[in-house]
C-alpha cells in the first residue's frame, strides 16, 4: 500500500514576475496550493532553499513511464505510444511506434537507443522477445531509422553456443540503459535464470556494448542473487556520469555509474559502482566503500541508509557541478536528491548559518503540485528536473529556488 509522505520542500519568496514565469498566474489554484504548502510544513527554513514547479506541466501522456534530454536537446518521453519527441517547449514534435518501449537514452553521436520488445520466430514458434531498438534521425527532418536491434539473447556474446531457453528467455527484460563519454552503453537486465555456475552469463546482470553494437562486457564481480555492495539484483535503472549538454570543457569521462535495484532483499537499493582492471580477470565492477561512512556533522540522511526506499523506479546524475543524483520511488511517490558525497540534501545558501545540507526531497500520492502517482522516471538538464508521472498522465518539471532568475 502507498504511503503519503509530507513534502519536505521549502519556497524561497518570488518577485510578481517571477512567480508569473514559473508558476503561472498568482490566482491560478495550483499556485494556491504551492504556497499554502510552504505554510503548513514546520520542518522548513523559511525563505532558504528548495525545489519549485515549473508550470504547466506537460499533459496529454498515456502512462509516460520514461524521460531523457538527449545530446539534441530534444525532450524524449516514452508511453504507450512509443517514444514521444519534444521540444524545450513541451511541443510535440514525433511519435515514434517502439512495442513495450520502456526506457531511453542517446548518445554523443545523437544515436537514440529504446528499450523494447520485438517477435521473433524460433524453431516455429513467436516469442515476444526484449530488445534494444538504436534508431538514427530520431529529431531530424529526415524519417526516424532503425538501424539496429540488439534482441536477447542473441545479444549477449555468451550465449552464441548456449540453446535458446524459450519461455525462459522470454521473461528476460531490459530495464536501464545509459550511454558513457564514448558512446559505450550499459544496458541492464532481470531474468528467472541466474546459475552461477553456468558458462553464459545470469540474466540479473548489465551488458555492455561499444558504439557499433558489439557485446564487449558484462556485469563481472557484481552478485546476481544475494544483496550486498557489489550486487547487480533486480536493477530498475542505471546512470552513468556523462549526459547533455555538450560542453566547451568536455563532458565527465568517468567509466563509474550508479544502480538502482528493486527488490525486498537489497538492503542498499542504490549502489554507486566502480570499474577496475584485474590482470588475471579483465574488466572488474566494484563498490563505491566511502559511501557507508556517514558524516553526521553534514547531513541528516543518506544515499547508502539501510532500506531507504521502498521501489526505485529511476535515477539520474546532473553532469553539472551540482552532481546531484536523483532517485523516484515508485512505492512512496516520492523524488529523492543526494549529493555525489551521498548526503541527501542541497547545500545550504551562503551566509545562512546552516552548517548541514538541507532537504529538498518531496512526494506524496496525489496530482498535486507537489505529488506523483506512479513516477517512473526521471532526468536533468540545464538545472531542471523532468520527472515521468505515469499514473497522472505527465511530465512533472522542477527547479531548484535558488537557481530562479
Amino acid at each position: 500500500m502507498k504511503k503519503v509522505y509530507s513534502i519536505t520542500i521549502v519556497l524561497l519568496l518570488l518577485s510578481l514576475s517571477s512567480c508569473d514565469l514559473l508558476l503561472g498566474k498568482k490566482d491560478d489554484t495550483t499556485v494556491d496550493d504551492i504556497f499554502v504548502q510552504g505554510n503548513i510544513d514546520p520542518n522548513l527554513y523559511p525563505n532558504q532553499v528548495g525545489y519549485l514547479p515549473v508550470l504547466p506541466y506537460w499533459q496529454g501522456f498515456s502512462n509516460p513511464i520514461d524521460v531523457c534530454v538527449g545530446y539534441d536537446e530534444m525532450v524524449y518521453v516514452v508511453d504507450d505510444n512509443g517514444v514521444n519527441i519534444l521540444d524545450q517547449k513541451g511541443t510535440r514534435y514525433r511519435t515514434i511506434a517502439i512495442p513495450g518501449a520502456t526506457d531511453v537514452t542517446q548518445d554523443r553521436m545523437l544515436n537514440t537507443y529504446v528499450l523494447g520488445r520485438v517477435n521473433k520466430s524460433i524453431s516455429g514458434t513467436i516469442y515476444n522477445l526484449a530488445a534494444v531498438y538504436v534508431i538514427a534521425n530520431s529529431s531530424s527532418a529526415a524519417a526516424p531509422l532503425i538501424k539496429d536491434t540488439l534482441i536477447h539473447p542473441f545479444n549477449d556474446v555468451s550465449r552464441n553456443n548456449t540453446a535458446f531457453r524459450g519461455v525462459a528467455d522470454e521473461q528476460v527484460q531490459f530495464t536501464g540503459i545509459a550511454a558513457t563519454f564514448d558512446n559505450t552503453v550499459y544496458v541492464s537486465r532481470t531474468g528467472p535464470t541466474n546459475d552461477l555456475t553456468s558458462t553464459s552469463r545470469p540474466d540479473n546482470t548489465f551488458l555492455i556494448y561499444d558504439e557499433s553494437g558489439v557485446n564487449t562486457g558484462y556485469s563481472n564481480g557484481l552478485n546476481p542473487v544475494t544483496s550486498s555492495l557489489k550486487s547487480c539484483l533486480d536493477v530498475a535503472s542505471i546512470a552513468t556520469f556523462t549526459a547533455p549538454p555538450q560542453s566547451i570543457a568536455g563532458v565527465n569521462q568517468s567509466k563509474d555509474f550508479i544502480l538502482v535495484q528493486n527488490n525486498d532483499q537489497a538492503q542498499f537499493a542504490a549502489l554507486w559502482i566502480k570499474q577496475t582492471v584485474d590482470p588475471d580477470g579483465g574488466l572488474i565492477f566494484t563498490e563505491n566503500s566511502t559511501l557507508t561512512i556517514f558524516d553526521y556533522t553534514k547531513a541528516d540522511r543518506f544515499l547508502y541508509q539501510p532500506f531507504r526506499f521502498s521501489s526505485p523506479s529511476d535515477v539520474f546524475i546532473a553532469p553539472d557541478i551540482t552532481g546531484y543524483i536523483f532517485i523516484v520511488d515508485s512505492e512512496k511517490d516520492s523524488l529523492y536528491q543526494f549529493t555525489n558525497k551521498g548526503f541527501e540534501g542541497v547545500n545550504p545558501p551562503a551566509n545562512s548559518g546552516i552548517t548541514k545540507q538541507i532537504l529538498a526531497s518531496f512526494g506524496g500520492t496525489g496530482s498535486g503540485p507537489f505529488q506523483f502517482n506512479d513516477p517512473s522516471g526521471v532526468c536533468y538538464f540545464r538545472k531542471v528536473i523532468y520527472v515521468a508521472d505515469k499514473n497522472n498522465g505527465r511530465i512533472s518539471r522542477f527547479k531548484l529556488s535558488t537557481d530562479v532568475e
